[in-house]
């Protein structure tokens, strides 16, 4: 059952998903040719909070694209020397060469919220991160990197339905980690940690793009969109590479007008 806040009383039809999965593929196909022939580069970043579908989108983004050259970046806990290094110099290494899409699952946001919900930085650390921010972003789309940056926004009971599905599924099991369950009793300071993030690392230059996740097939889809829609690629097919349903889809207003949301 969908959260009544959704705006949508049932999920996609499956058939309907399907059609459109299938053509939107094509469609990164086509984008992942012009990226390699013009060497564009390319950043997706994924963010949201536990369960919210961020592995599920990228592996739909990812399904038949060359993995040379569309890869994903999920980076662990940093080393000792990387703790120890200056914040967002371990992301650089990983941002795309020509010809190249990276995926990141999780990124530098980690540092306003994650680390801050959980006491992983200090609260200078994490400020020194949004002054930092909006220069380090800015560099990277003035020298050429097309940086799209998306926020899944997935709804309290649907994240915890989204939980025992995982506990009871042995294939699962993985995905759920003490940070995630923990996570559950900080619903409100998550909250407050991401409409901070999201207000203040939105600029013109590298905007968030907020898509409402209770349906993992309309965010899938969604998600697909926001990333073709912003590419002029060769043979670029209108019909299909349209940009994101505004009713699941927007900026960072889209997060804080559902406030029972995250």
């Amino acid at each position: 059952m969908l959260d009544p806040s959704y705006p949508y009383q049932l999920r996609m039809n499956a058939d309907d998903y399907h059609d459109e999965l299938a053509a939107l593929q094509i469609e990164l196909v086509k984008c992942l040719t012009w990226v390699r022939d013009t060497g564009k580069r390319i950043a997706v970043i994924f963010e949201g909070r536990d369960a919210a579908g961020k592995g599920g989108c990228i592996s739909r983004v990812r399904a038949h694209l060359n993995p040379r050259a569309a890869s994903v970046v999920a980076l662990s806990k940093p080393t000792d020397r990387e703790a120890s290094q200056w914040y967002f110099q371990r992301y650089i290494e990983h941002l795309p060469a020509g010809g190249e899409i990276r995926l990141f699952d999780r990124s530098w946001y980690n540092r306003g919220v994650v680390e801050h919900v959980f006491g992983f930085c200090t609260p200078d650390e994490r400020e020194s991160f949004f002054t930092q921010l909006p220069d380090f972003e800015n560099m990277m789309v003035e020298d050429g990197i097309h940086l799209v940056k998306i926020w899944l926004n997935v709804g309290r009971a649907e994240q915890l339905r989204r939980f025992l599905e995982r506990e009871a599924d042995l294939l699962k099991q993985w995905k759920l980690s003490w940070i995630d369950v923990e996570g559950l009793k900080r619903w409100d300071a998550y909250s407050q940690a991401i409409s901070e993030t999201l207000w203040r690392g939105h600029s013109a230059k590298a905007p968030w793009t907020v898509i409402r996740s209770d349906d993992k097939r309309r965010a899938r889809i969604a998600v697909i969109r926001a990333i073709l829609s912003g590419l002029d690629y060769a043979q670029k097919d209108e019909d299909v590479a349209t940009r994101p349903d505004p009713a699941i889809c927007g900026g960072p207003e889209m997060w804080t007008d559902n406030p029972a949301h995250g």
